[in-house]
């Protein structure tokens, strides 16, 4: 990339800076532009030292070089783009609209001549750039994956002797390399909006959802964070969460940075001046913990909110946040993981034990063959499927409480090993979602904290797939279902709306959107953070891998996992800081933070994290 690189910095640093970009082969420093003084602490991530610009055009330049170099000067670390406009003739200066669309594509746009010019624009210039694009981000910057072809036409004239830029189309084209360096995955937080349950007592007020958008890293951080979270949700997540900031709340402070005790202070416009004290708070919640995901190498103290006089309106510290509005509810606690040994027994084991040890209650007898198993997130009842996969049971984790009867049978055939009931799984409000799968498609099911009459819940989604898994979100909002179709298995993502009423709820999982949209069968996944999931499954014609990936289909930038044979199963905590476990050739193998697998039981099956 035909680039500037520098720093924005007092002149010890620029010095720094300078010789840094020397040495990595650069060929000059930015001329221009006014010193600025510079956080050194942890707080200011993504603020490196080292800057990319765009480089101005030069005389007597030809039309495609003039594209070619305006693209490069779209990656830089502007935020004005104050050198790619000075490519544009006037009248593009005034509609080009950069931040409309972002398009990445797998590799850097080609600009090429157009083939044929037309005689009708003799002193013009058109040219093409083409390529493969993977992916969109929009306006609100939420990021959808779209594999297709790429083509447009950048139009050029000739102004003051010079061509320039005249028709373009608006908002940004980047090749991924470029997008990955330039912005980064940051989590929104809004509350959960549970409708026809709302007045029940297990639908919590304050249960947040994490609404990950990409915004760029370099380019106050902490403010564009902040503009983002005020903006409201993305339109996927619209319907099923709510903010606590009155409609129209904008910052009234230009730039936010943390102070010298990690504190932050936020003023705002005159609408948040009417909440009260209780909603000022659940402001303050969903600001400490966004920020908390963009300072990540940090940790926020406490979030003041304030007029925009600077009159405080009420803070929120870290220990309130954690203890009152932390994500994941019923996810913090758990220092266990469950699977099923060789002698049918649901066993437990703590982060450090080397032996597992059979759970309280009727699952911990062996007297109850099991397919699967589901720990509800209080840790105190079980979900297990019979091992034909015929039959559903839930049962106390207590000594002395029987068993009970079957509380759903499946309508599948139990000669069908891929027929019957899909492993369970509890949402963070204690109710059980299950799916019957059968010949003739599939039916979702959720179970009112275990115990009460089975509830369909529509999926109009499917279009006649067959579900073959299923995991809830701890919010109980959204969900992740393995979907096959035509011998495929892809992962999908769909959010929970909830109609009716509390007495009769309908229940309806909407728009299902690709997790992993590059992997053609995926085998198995698990909620590994607020929008993150750790899923097994291989590419077309390839082997076998695991890895992360984000709610809104991007790939994550969390460690690349060792590989490991035969994975059918695998298991993560919304806690981020637990290990992995899985089902593996090798038997139940863990992966503990900064390790490498390691076998905990050389025969057993079926591992999970409570939920």
């Amino acid at each position: 990339m035909r680039a500037r690189r520098g720093a924005r910095r007092a002149r010890k640093a620029v010095l720094l800076g300078c010789a840094a970009a020397l040495l990595a082969g650069c060929a000059s420093m930015p001329d221009s532009g006014d010193v600025t003084a510079v956080d050194q602490s942890p707080r200011s991530e993504g603020d490196s030292q080292v800057r990319v610009y765009g480089v101005p055009p030069q005389d007597g330049a030809q039309p495609t070089n003039i594209v070619r170099s305006f693209l490069d000067a779209t990656t830089s670390d502007e935020a004005d783009f104050r050198t790619a406009t000075q490519y544009l003739a006037k009248s593009a200066k005034r509609t080009w609209r950069p931040f409309q669309v972002t398009n990445v594509l797998q590799e850097r746009p080609k600009p090429e001549p157009k083939s044929q010019p037309s005689r009708e624009d003799a002193n013009g210039y058109t040219v093409t750039l083409s390529g493969s694009q993977v992916a969109a981000v929009d306006d609100n910057h939420a990021y959808t994956p779209e594999e297709k072809p790429y083509r447009r036409t950048i139009h050029l004239v000739k102004e003051n002797g010079q061509w320039r830029i005249d028709r373009l189309p608006n908002g940004l084209v980047l090749g991924l390399s470029d997008f990955q360096r330039i912005y980064r995955s940051v989590n929104k937080y809004y509350f959960a909006s549970y409708k026809s349950e709302a007045q029940e007592p297990k639908a919590s007020r304050n249960v947040l959802v994490a609404d990950p958008v990409y915004l760029r890293q370099r380019i106050k951080p902490i403010t564009s964070s902040v503009a983002a979270l005020l903006s409201g949700p993305t339109d996927w997540l619209n319907q099923v969460t709510s903010s606590a900031f009155p409609p129209g709340t904008r910052l009234a402070a230009r730039d936010l940075a943390l102070d010298d005790s990690n504190a932050l202070h936020v003023r705002l416009s005159k609408q948040a001046v009417s909440a009260g004290s209780a909603q000022c708070k659940r402001m303050a919640a969903q600001l400490f913990f966004t920020v908390q995901d963009m300072t990540r190498a940090s940790k926020v103290s406490e979030v003041e909110l304030q007029d925009g006089s600077g009159n405080s309106l009420c803070a929120l510290t870290q220990e309130q946040a954690d203890r009152d509005f932390a994500p994941s509810p019923g996810s913090q606690n758990s220092g266990k993981e469950y699977f099923i040994d060789a002698d049918h027994k649901v066993v437990a084991m703590s982060d450090s034990a080397t032996e597992p040890t059979p759970v309280r209650g009727p699952f911990g007898t062996g007297k109850t063959p099991l397919r699967s198993v589901a720990i509800s997130r209080a840790e105190n009842t079980a979900a297990g499927v019979s091992s034909d996969g015929r039959s559903l049971y839930v049962a106390g984790m207590e000594d002395g409480i029987a068993r009970g009867g079957s509380l759903l049978t499946s309508n599948g055939s139990a000669k069908d090993p891929d027929a019957g009931l899909t492993a369970p799984s509890w949402d963070g409000l204690g109710d059980l979602w299950i799916a019957d799968r059968d010949a003739h498609g599939s039916r979702l099911l959720r179970i009112r904290e275990g115990k009460s009459d089975p509830e369909r819940v529509a999926v109009p989604g499917l279009d006649g797939r067959r579900i073959k898994a299923i995991k809830v979100a701890a919010d109980g909002i959204r969900i992740a279902i393995l979907v096959e179709d035509k011998g495929r298995t892809t992962l999908q993502l769909g959010r929970v709306e909830r109609g009716g009423t509390a007495q009769h709820p309908e229940l309806s999982v909407q728009e299902l959107r690709p997790i992993a949209p590059q992997l053609e069968d995926v085998v198995a996944a698990s909620w590994a953070g607020g929008s993150r999931l750790v899923v097994v499954g291989r590419e077309s014609g390839g082997v076998q891998q695991m890895q992360f990936m984000e709610t809104d289909g991007s790939a994550s930038n969390a460690q690349t996992l060792p590989g490991v044979n035969g994975v059918k199963a695998v298991a993560a905590s919304e806690d981020e800081t637990r290990p992995l476990i899985a089902d593996a050739t090798e038997g139940i193998v863990r992966l503990p933070p900064d390790a490498n697998w390691k076998t905990v039981a050389k025969d057993g099956t079926a591992p999970v994290y409570p939920g």
